[in-house]
Formats: structure tokens, C-alpha cells, sequence
């Protein structure tokens, strides 16, 4: 579902402030795979989702998704194959419009858009269902506007938004980063509910090592733009977080983050 190949990206080559952020990346996900990606600041995570979508364009590497080339694809017509969750819950949605108007352009991504009558009957039915299912009570709230929501709240209706439409490949970046503790493990536990019953490949960034090993069948770790560790299956299952921190240490020379042995 998404190859990367030989995957670089330097920003400000040739001054003093040049940084390399992707160095050679090679990664394959299998449709339906849930992957975690973690590591240190400035280990080029959110770089590489982003090249992802098509917000920096590679200086050389190619990116496929379900075997299209989207390398050189401009980020607005790659969204079709894209749902992406943001750290901000204020990103991803449309704070002054209603929660049904949000998700009725949601579900219109990727296709052509023309003028019609807003958020017909049915829709707003089906909107009510799917938003039942978060169990946040906000079926009863499908008028209301979206920023009058609380960060939690916004998160899930960008979660259900993301994936209104099957994406090919669901990016969450730190999507959880900005909650309290409470509210983020309910949105994961969204999270987990809504990749398992589409069966999403999926993409998500944590600096939390408990969430890394807790969630999805694979684990990646990042380092200076590389990837330093790759870890799927019974390997992954039974992980410790100690087990999980001694490999960071082994295989990036020592150099971890505060942020990442506090989470």
C-alpha cells in the first residue's frame, strides 16, 4: 500500500543551516498495516509524513501509494489517497461551520466539487450514525459548530472526518499530543476502533513509548532521518518499554530526547 525508496530530504543544502531530514529511507507497508513510528526531535518524523502528502517534495527517492507513483504529485490531488490527523485539533477542520457541514466536505474529497443544496437530509442521518459510534454524544450536537467543541471532541470528529471516505493511507501526526491524559486515550482507543474496522493502513507518530508499543502490528524508530529499528509481530508483542529504550540507546549512540524518556 505505500512504498518508499531511497527517500532524501535536506532543507537549506548548501548554507550553514542546511538539515538533513530524510537520509535514504526505505519503507514498505502492506495493506492494513498499522505502524508505529517514534524517535527523537528532529529525527525526521513529521518530515517524512509530510513528504508524504506531498507538503515538501523529495530532493531524490520515490513514494508510491497502492502502486501509483505520487512522488512529484501535487499535495491537493494525492488527497484523495490521504487521511491525515494533525497534533493541533484546531488543524483539519472548519471551526465556523457546522459539525455535519464539516463532514459533508470530508466526504467529499478527492472528487469533483460543483454547487449543491448544503447537507442534504440522509447525509445528516448517516452523520448522526457514525457520530453515535464515537460515544461522545455529539449525534445530538450535529448543528453545532466545530470550534465550539473541546480539543477531544474536535480530534474524533478529524479522526471520523479522515476516514469518512476509506483513505488509502492514514497519517496521524502526534494526533493525541495536545490532550489531557483521559481525553488522548479515548481518542486512541478511536483510533484503534476505526483502523481495525476499515482496515486502514496506517501511519502514526508518538513520542509516548507505552502508545508506540501498545498500538499497531509494527513498530519503526527514527534517527538523524534513517530508520534505526523495525520491529512487527509476536517481536513487538512482547516489547517492554526498558526493552524498547535500550535499543533507542543502542542503536542512536546514547542521543534520546527528554521529551521521549519523560512520555
Amino acid at each position: 500500500m505505500l512504498k518508499i525508496t531511497n527517500l532524501h530530504k535536506t532543507f537549506d543544502p548548501g548554507t550553514i543551516n542546511a538539515k538533513t531530514a530524510l537520509d535514504g529511507i526505505d519503507l514498505h507497508l502492506k495493506d492494513g498495516d498499522f505502524v508505529t513510528v517514534i524517535g527523537g526531535n528532529g529525527a525526521g518524523k513529521s518530515t517524512l509524513l509530510n513528504a508524504i502528502a506531498g507538503v515538501w517534495k523529495p530532493d531524490f527517492g520515490t513514494i508510491e501509494i497502492d502502486g501509483v507513483d505520487v512522488t512529484l504529485m501535487p499535495e491537493y490531488r494525492r488527497a484523495k489517497y490521504l487521511g491525515r490527523v494533525f497534533q493541533d485539533p484546531m488543524k483539519g477542520t472548519a471551526p465556523d461551520m457546522e459539525i455535519a457541514e464539516n463532514l459533508f466536505i470530508a466526504s467529499k474529497r478527492g472528487t469533483k466539487r460543483r454547487f449543491v443544496w448544503g447537507v442534504r437530509k440522509k447525509d445528516r442521518a448517516l452523520y448522526k450514525e457514525l457520530l453515535a459510534t464515537l460515544d461522545l454524544g455529539l449525534e445530538d450536537r450535529i448543528s453545532h459548530k466545530v470550534g465550539l467543541l473541546s480539543g477531544g471532541q474536535r480530534q474524533a470528529v478529524t479522526l471520523l472526518m479522515a476516514t469518512l471516505n476509506r483513505p488509502k493511507l492514514l497519517l496521524l501526526d502526534e494526533h493525541t499530543a495536545s490532550l489531557d491524559p483521559k481525553t488522548a486515550v479515548k481518542v486512541l482507543e478511536l483510533t484503534d476502533q476505526i483502523v481495525h474496522k476499515n482496515k486502514l493502513t496506517t501511519l502514526m507518530i508518538t513520542h509516548n513509548m507505552k502508545e508506540a508499543i501498545a498500538h499497531g502490528n509494527r513498530l519503526i524508530m527514527m534517527h538523524e532521518g534513517r530508520i534505526i529499528v523495525d520491529i512487527s509481530g509476536d517481536e513487538k508483542k512482547n516489547l517492554t518499554v526498558e526493552q524498547l529504550l535500550n535499543l533507542f540507546i543502542k542503536a542512536s549512540d546514547g542521543d534520546i530526547s527528554d521529551r521521549m524518556v519523560l512520555s
